[in-house]
């Protein structure tokens, strides 16, 4: 059987090991954890072990025939060739919101997305705070579970209006760009909100309308847009580019350079317009 045809086999199996990363991170939180590297992009041991957790779960699974896998913590270890050129590779952040992990604010989430030739087709998004992993396949729909609990389908926004629209961003992935993108976005309405994971969460259960990702010296990573991005979609909304394409995964850079937009879909293509200009006039004043 194709991986197209396994892939309610291969959700059941992917739930089951996003429930039990979300374990390990609780367990960290309500015991001890160590901090491995600080800085900007910190790591802890709790990192490490969901990552490896996954890892060994997804392999055992799947093996290496089939399939690629590209992890935050082992990407920098990683030969470029055992994932490119690879049709399906796993996309992982065992620990997305590290520094909301370290600071105890519950807003952290594990990303699980399966990519087909660079697009995703299986995502799961765990929220272990929340007691919530939210999931989705390509064509299937977006849902989200409580453990012990039936699903429930998840569905955006029918907002459509720019200035009534709620966008949510992070507390310190911002330089003075992007706050001044904000300042001028339409959206009276905003809110601070930790791991990338959770913020499209927000969009999906229509708590947030749109999310934005602008690149400045750094860039998101491939594995911080996967997952959010089919749950997304699948309840709905649509993740772009700001020039509208769809988003890469899986090239030789994994850094999501330029802007992004995220966001209920009602008046998508207006707001990438919008900060598309915003950004013009922004950046002719800093020249």
């Amino acid at each position: 059987m194709s991986v197209d045809g396994r892939l309610d086999e291969i959700l059941a199996i992917t739930l089951s090991i996003g429930w039990g990363t979300a374990d390990i991170l609780l367990n960290a939180q309500r015991s001890s954890f160590e901090i491995e590297k600080s800085g900007d992009s910190p790591v802890t041991s709790a990192d490490l072990a969901a990552n490896h957790y996954i890892l060994n779960n997804l392999q055992a699974a799947f093996g290496l025939q089939d399939f690629a896998y590209l992890s935050e913590e082992t990407f920098a270890s990683q030969p470029p060739s055992d994932r490119l050129g690879k049709p399906w590779v796993w996309i992982i952040d065992p620990l997305d919101g590290t520094k909301d992990f370290i600071n105890r604010t519950g807003e952290y989430a594990v990303h699980i997305a399966l990519a087909h030739q660079g697009r995703p087709v299986l995502a799961i998004v765990a929220c272990p705070e929340l007691d919530k992993l939210y999931y989705a396949t390509q064509n299937g729909g977006a849902f989200v579970e409580r453990r012990g609990q039936a699903p429930q389908q998840l569905h955006v926004s029918a907002i459509a209006q720019p200035e009534a629209l709620t966008i949510v961003a992070s507390r310190s992935h911002r330089d003075q760009r992007f706050v001044q993108l904000l300042e001028r976005f339409p959206c009276t309405q905003q809110k601070q909100m930790g791991s990338v994971g959770c913020k499209i969460a927000a969009i999906t259960e229509q708590t947030a309308d749109v999310y934005i990702s602008l690149s400045g010296k750094s860039a998101a990573k491939d594995w911080d847009f996967a997952a959010p991005e089919l749950i997304l979609t699948e309840a709905g909304g649509q993740f772009t580019y700001f020039d509208g394409t769809p988003v890469q995964y899986n090239r030789e850079d994994v850094s999501q350079w330029g802007g992004i937009m995220a966001s209920n879909g009602s008046c998508h293509e207006e707001l990438c317009a919008i900060a598309q200009a915003l950004l013009e006039q922004i950046d002719a004043v800093s020249r």
